[in-house]
């Protein structure tokens, strides 16, 4: 499907390779040169992996299994061999997707945290194809932002370092971009559907593509969830479209995509009934009570009070975004966030030039694709701010759920940028300013991992 895809970009798909190849250089270094569990929650997330490997079953998030005191200690004293790392146990309730297939990598490698941190690079390397994908299924082939989005998803700081970590995210990102590129593609191809101009087996897969892929989001990540109602509302649109009295075809189709999704997250959930609880089918409410210590939304509103809850909130959402890295602990210097203020400002007054040149011009499809994103985008920031009533969790790493309409946004504030310069220097030259914009970017990123990450952590 995606070889498919990028066949018929024919030579406009030259720029995704080159992207694809600055982003696995970067991600690359950040997994070979970041210091051992210097990454957030990586000595939890690789422990579920072992424990499957070592006992060919799934594991159980049990009371113990998360200590505030030892996790602070270990990363004060930055993760001696000494002390050992088998007691951070407490991603043991998430979904079982990434580690069961990061299992035959560990049991491969000898349990290699290189090893396993470069499939999270490749896994990397599939979200930024299918973002690629889902913004051209959007915009059509000739448009530069396809490849500008892709770009800025490749060289933000933060992502990279992500990205480059013993984590669920890679994996999660590349389900809910691939997901995106098959709602957006229905959305383009109109009534056609899914089985337009196709024949044989692809006309029997292609209707339950985007069903299977909501179901690897649902036993993969809780976070990759903002898939569904991204899916929902393209079958809302689909119905206001073909009129209210019409609902039986959309009703076929919520019935293709939610029956096998549902079918394959009961796997998970079923589980989770039983050993988390009746209801508690996330193991969240299990979650809270094992997780003692780590601090609380209310603490802080007592601590700080109103104002210095949300301005720390801000600050750090906005740095974690861009880059704050090992375990929030590595900051880089002010002048640089100071830039990026700057930069993300210019970026979103960008974007809204760019909505206002273009909204009158938008075909109907490209607007019921934008909604979804934004709705997508939405419900991600939603649910930012939920988690955030009960836990303090100011990483802005957990917006990269919604990386693909914030970096088409991003790539259109761009272009915008570069199109007011064309028209003011009366040149073709407006490629500068994307261009310039992402080399500035992934300069950040080496200068982030040599300046700031390895001096603070090696």
């Amino acid at each position: 499907m995606v070889q498919i895809a990028l066949d018929r970009d024919g030579g406009k798909a030259r720029p995704l390779a080159l992207i694809l190849f600055v982003y696995m250089a970067l991600g690359v270094q950040y997994a070979a040169l970041t210091p051992a569990w210097q990454v957030p929650d990586e000595p939890a997330h690789y422990n579920v992996v072992r424990q499957i490997a070592q006992t060919g079953a799934l594991p159980r998030l049990q009371r113990g299994d998360y200590d505030q005191a030892y996790l602070e200690r270990l990363k004060a004293e930055r993760f001696p061999p000494e002390l050992p790392l088998d007691r951070v146990q407490y991603q043991d309730y998430q979904p079982p997707f990434y580690y069961l297939l990061a299992t035959p990598v560990f049991i491969a490698s000898g349990g290699s945290l290189l090893a396993l941190r470069l499939l999270s690079v490749a896994f990397g390397a599939g979200a930024l194809i299918f973002a690629y994908l889902a913004v051209r299924a959007l915009t059509g082939p000739a448009s530069p932002l396809p490849a500008i989005t892709a770009g800025f998803m490749a060289c933000l700081p933060q992502h990279v370092a992500m990205l480059a970590g013993v984590n669920n995210d890679s994996l999660s990102e590349l389900l809910v971009a691939a997901g995106l590129f098959l709602i957006l593609k229905e959305i383009r191809d109109g009534e056609a559907g899914p089985k337009a101009s196709r024949s044989g087996p692809a006309a029997f897969f292609f209707p339950w593509s985007l069903g299977l892929v909501l179901g690897l989001a649902f036993l993969t990540k809780v976070w990759a969830y903002v898939l569904a109602p991204a899916a929902l509302v393209m079958l809302g649109l689909r119905w206001r479209r073909l009129g209210w009295a019409h609902w039986r075809p959309v009703a076929g189709r919520a019935a293709q995509i939610l029956g096998p999704a549902l079918l394959m997250g009961a796997l998970y959930w079923g589980r989770n009934w039983i050993v988390c609880g009746p209801f508690d089918v996330l193991c969240g409410n299990w979650h809270n009570q094992v997780v003692i210590g780590q601090p609380r939304t209310a603490e802080w509103l007592a601590q700080y009070g109103l104002v210095g809850y949300l301005e720390r909130f801000a600050r750090t959402t906005f740095q974690s975004f861009w880059g704050q890295f090992g375990w929030m602990g590595v900051l880089m210097d002010e002048r640089v966030y100071g830039a990026l203020l700057a930069f993300t400002a210019l970026l979103g007054l960008g974007a809204l030039i760019a909505w206002e040149r273009r909204r009158q011009r938008l075909t109907p499809a490209q607007r019921d694709g934008l909604t979804v994103l934004a709705a997508l985008a939405a419900v991600t920031l939603a649910l930012y701010f939920f988690y955030n009533l009960t836990f303090v969790q100011f990483q802005g790493r957990y917006l990269f759920a919604a990386l693909v309409p914030l970096g088409l946004a991003a790539a259109a504030g761009l272009w915008a940028w570069g199109d007011l310069l064309a028209g003011w220097l009366r040149r073709p030259v407006g490629w500068l300013v994307p261009v310039g914009g992402l080399i500035a970017m992934g300069a950040l990123c080496v200068i982030a991992l040599y300046r700031f990450v390895l001096p603070a952590l090696a």
